[in-house]
């Protein structure tokens, strides 16, 4: 089963890494396009901006062109050749710097006017013609250079598109797992708590269908369906509890966090705990003390809450402490903080479990009763009011079972015990 979750998280991620490299990859096709366009625009831009200059110098001095004409004054000193061609009005040929490497245009000189790109005996030329006096001159730029620049362009895009892409996938791969793993660790616990909360009510359920089919088999007598209805109704009390236990933490659990939170004194609701479960107590022999210390036991929590909290506690406490055994509740306030601890002459927890007592239908010993949702539940609240757990042993070699949040108001300060003579009806747990 975790294999199946690792692989179910490895293929979503990776399709997500695929996704987003896809992605990545069409992006940057169309951004190295655009750059190419836009660079080898611009550099041809320079190229007619050359040729304009030029033509404009010639027009300026047609009296000193001649096949050394060194081109505009002011020119860049390494600015690449231009070459030109000059033509008489009635369209013969004068004379060209070009001559002497044997490079004739193959269109109309008169045809050519707008910067346009030619082919030369392989090779592109950028040319441009206007009028010289009663001349028509073009002049021509060698593209050798844009080529050059626009090739090493295309090279250097080509070898950073797949690095590039590489690390944009190994990205987004390490980033799905890190987001997918909590996702579906929480859908496996959704899972498994809908798998567990079956099983918890399957086992009474077969007992109800069990007794009342055997009823309804055959007559019998009084005795065999006291006990038959006897073990009904225990069977159905303990289905009531789970199903409050899960409606209470799915309520829990949709309620807003802050419309709930406001001032409240952990002593005094550790003391109304106290006494409902005094009965508790007292029906098995159990001594239940409440130690209050500090000067104040206020903190932000919503009393239903904490009420609960403590009600969980205490009834573990009860359940699992022996006839004849002792519970204590202490509430103390130190510095800014405020603790509730509950500890009992119990079996205690094992080291190894206290990790995973706040797991959902997950018990902590191995002793009949409950259905494993009261700690996490505790659990819920805690985290849900700021709260830390200490879990640990007891001094009468139990369990001691703490929580610390931060204190809130003052109060006059106290320390008393308290051993409830005519408690409450204990809570339904």
């Amino acid at each position: 089963m975790a294999t199946a979750r690792v692989d179910l998280v490895r293929a979503g991620a990776q399709r997500v890494a695929l996704a987003a490299a896809g992605i990545v990859g069409g992006l940057y096709l169309l951004i190295a396009l655009a750059v190419v366009l836009i660079v080898t625009h611009n550099l041809t831009s320079n190229v007619d901006g050359t040729l304009s200059r030029w033509l404009t110098s010639m027009a300026a001095d047609r009296a000193g062109i001649s096949r050394g004409y060194p081109g505009p004054a002011g020119a860049p000193r390494f600015q690449a050749p231009v070459l030109w061609w000059m033509y008489h009005p009635d369209g013969n040929y004068d004379d060209s710097s070009a001559e002497a490497q044997g490079i004739n245009l193959p269109v109309s000189p008169q045809s050519i006017k707008d910067p346009q790109t030619i082919t030369v005996s392989g090779t592109d030329l950028r040319i441009r013609g206007g009028p010289v006096g009663d001349d028509w001159a073009v002049v021509g730029q060698d593209m050798t250079s844009v080529d050059q620049a626009r090739s090493n362009l295309i090279f250097a895009e080509v070898l950073i598109g797949p690095v590039l892409l590489i690390v944009v996938f190994l990205g987004a791969l390490a980033i799905g797992r890190r987001v997918a793993s909590p996702i579906e660790q929480a859908r496996q616990r959704q899972m498994d708590f809908t798998a567990n909360a079956s099983h918890e009510l399957r086992t009474p359920l077969a007992v109800i269908q069990a007794q009342t089919s055997l009823a309804l088999a055959q007559p019998r007598n009084a005795d065999w369906y006291q006990h038959a209805f006897a073990q009904v109704n225990l069977e159905s009390q303990r289905m009531r509890h789970l199903v409050d236990e899960l409606l209470w933490l799915a309520r829990f659990e949709a309620m807003p966090r802050s419309s709930k939170a406001e001032p409240v004194d952990v002593g005094v609701m550790a003391e109304q705990a106290v006494d409902r479960f005094g009965a508790v107590a007292e029906a098995k022999h159990q001594r239940l003390t409440i130690r209050l210390s500090g000067d104040s036991q206020v903190i932000a929590a919503s009393p239903e809450w904490l009420d609960h909290l403590i009600g969980v506690l205490l009834d573990n406490a009860c359940k699992y402490t022996p006839d004849g055994g002792s519970i204590e509740v202490r509430v103390a306030a130190e510095g800014n903080r405020v603790t509730l601890a509950v500890e009992d002459s119990g079996p205690g927890i094992p080291p190894e479990r206290r990790s995973q007592v706040f797991d959902r239908f997950r018990r902590a010993t191995d002793q009949p009763g409950g259905a494993g949702l009261g700690l996490a539940i505790a659990d819920a609240i805690v985290r849900a009011t700021s709260g830390r757990w200490d879990v640990g042993s007891a001094p009468a070699g139990g369990a001691s079972m703490a929580v610390t949040w931060p204190r809130l108001l003052g109060r006059p300060a106290s320390t008393r015990a308290v051993v409830p003579e005519a408690p409450l009806a204990p809570l339904d747990a």
